[in-house]
């Protein structure tokens, strides 16, 4: 029977495998890179340069800057720079008399309060975003990715039932040995960072929480409008009564340092500026904690300076759900702990690369001998060139369309787009057209030449190549053209392991002889 239980869960793991393992790559790495968001939206806006940290100096230039544009407005907002964030952003609401409605950005200079026209770009926002959302329409996209994030729970959990010496097989890896390889790869990577991806899949299942299991919500609220009222607070309409002064943001901001030494300040809103009814307020970077706090804000009274009120605390229920939030997307983590993470999403997206190289290899190895392999075994080795080695096309053409699209054509962001998805589509045609093997190294090939040359684009057409970001300090910068460069090279010599001769099939045969569970079921 434990058998007949164990042989059940590696059939399920490895189909459930199969079947989302494509989607379920690319939601890996892109979520992977998002970890990098803030950094890699700095590459794709070079117009916006980094400067040492005044926050109370950008503070008051966002001020003065929106006294001048937007005194009439309902409502200001200010977005603070940070080590990660080089802009100092602001918005605002148009004002209802003037006939316009909706809501207007821009992006100054966090040292000199001058507007900065960057290019029109999503930048890293739209790997966060593709990440849980797939470019797809709200909500489906979300509902499609949460589904698997449980897919990936369940291979996790399935894959610790299926190998019942899985710390062993952690210290056991046997190079050259073909599937044999892959399979001690598969299990060494997996062991190595189960604790994180378990905490991944899970807390992804906490963050959609609302869609997942709406049914307590449901019975309480009637909808979810009730509930995110009540969990976040609801944003109440404040009438105005007469114009006055209104205090320096700065006063303000140094009056939350006092309260909380070295909090972290970025975003800030301010409601009827200008006004005696004005309201103030300064929320705390996620960055100052790893649970989101909604008690992490105070408000002020903007025309006198007195404190108004703070953040509601937390339940203890609301500290866990949060915490697994904020353990999931890493903003509170450092720059060390960042690259921990990153390795760590490179190490789940391998796993599952792995996972769908070994399936298809299995099965290729029972048809060596045909001139021709099933069709559904090509479909599964088109579909994997095309999730893997296409995938990374489309994430180098977005960053070359970046650099070759011209900044002042209208809707430029989303030529940035289409050319992600038109190069993953290419990649799609292009592993149709050609024998497995040769189609995996052209295209590895591809993608090394196109993010090795990534940094020597940059410098070509920005002049803030390596030479200059690292002679003045922007390491963000010279951290994504380091990170490309190294990209290449690992895809340089993974296309010239594809591209050379494969050894013969009887050798190999004999060498994938014996196998493991997981290779045998199935």
């Amino acid at each position: 029977m434990k058998e007949g239980f164990r042989q059940a869960m590696a059939w399920l793991h490895t189909w459930t495998g199969l079947i989302f393992g494509w989607l379920l790559f690319a939601i890996f790495l892109t979520g992977t890179l998002s970890y990098f968001k803030e950094e890699i939206t700095h590459w794709t806006k070079p117009e916006i340069q980094s400067h040492p940290l005044n926050r109370a100096a950008s503070l008051d230039l966002a001020q003065r800057y929106l006294q001048a544009h937007a005194a009439q407005s309902s409502t200001w907002f200010i977005r603070l720079p940070s080590e990660r964030e080089a802009a100092l952003s602001v918005g605002y609401r148009e004002p209802e008399h003037s006939g316009r409605r909706g809501f207007n950005g821009q992006e100054l200079d966090a040292a000199s309060g001058q507007p900065v026209e960057g290019r029109d770009s999503r930048g890293g926002e739209f790997f966060y975003r593709f990440h849980f959302q797939l470019e797809m329409p709200h909500p489906w996209g979300r509902w499609l990715s949460t589904f698997c994030a449980f897919i990936m729970l369940l291979g996790l959990v399935t894959g610790i039932i299926t190998h019942k010496k899985i710390f062993k097989e952690f210290f056991t890896f046997r190079p050259g040995k073909g599937q044999r390889s892959w399979l001690d790869g598969h299990n060494a990577i997996g062991v190595l960072v189960l604790p994180f991806h378990l905490m991944i899949s899970y807390s992804s299942l906490v963050i959609f929480m609302y869609m997942v299991m709406p049914a307590g919500i449901l019975a309480s609220y009637g909808d979810t409008n009730g509930y995110f009222n009540d969990l976040f607070g609801r944003d109440e309409s404040i009438e105005r009564v007469g114009v006055a002064p209104q205090v320096p943001l700065s006063t303000l901001y140094h009056k939350v340092l006092e309260q909380a030494p070295g909090a972290q300040i970025n975003l800030i809103r301010v409601e009827n500026p200008g006004d005696a009814s004005a309201r103030v307020t300064l929320s705390r970077a996620s960055a100052d904690s790893v649970a989101y706090r909604r008690s992490a804000n105070w408000t002020f009274n903007g025309a006198d300076g007195a404190l108004l009120s703070q953040g509601a605390a937390e339940s203890a229920a609301m500290m866990t759900s949060f915490t697994f939030v904020g353990l999931h997307m890493g903003n509170f983590a450092g720059p060390w702990l960042r690259w921990l993470y990153f390795v760590f999403g490179v190490a789940g997206t391998a796993v599952i690369g792995t996972g769908l190289v070994m399936w298809l290899g299995k099965r290729q190895l029972k048809h060596a001998k045909r001139e021709r392999q099933p069709p559904e075994l090509r479909l599964v080795e088109v579909l994997n060139i095309a999730s893997m080695a296409g995938l990374l096309l489309g994430v180098a053409a977005f960053f070359w369309a970046n650099r070759l699209v011209p900044v002042a054509l209208e809707g430029r962001a989303e030529w940035e787009i289409r050319a992600f998805f038109v190069a993953w589509g290419l990649s799609l045609v292009h592993a149709t057209l050609r024998p497995g093997r040769r189609a995996w190294g052209e295209q590895l090939a591809l993608g090394a030449a196109a993010f090795g040359l990534l940094p020597l684009l940059n410098g070509l057409t920005t002049g803030q190549g390596l030479n200059h970001s690292i002679a003045v300090g922007d390491w963000a910068m010279a951290g994504f053209d380091l990170t490309a460069l190294g990209t290449g090279l690992f895809l340089a010599w993974a296309a010239a392991k594809m591209l050379r001769a494969p050894k013969p099939v009887a050798k190999r045969a004999a060498r994938d002889k014996a196998a493991s569970p997981t290779l045998e079921a199935n």
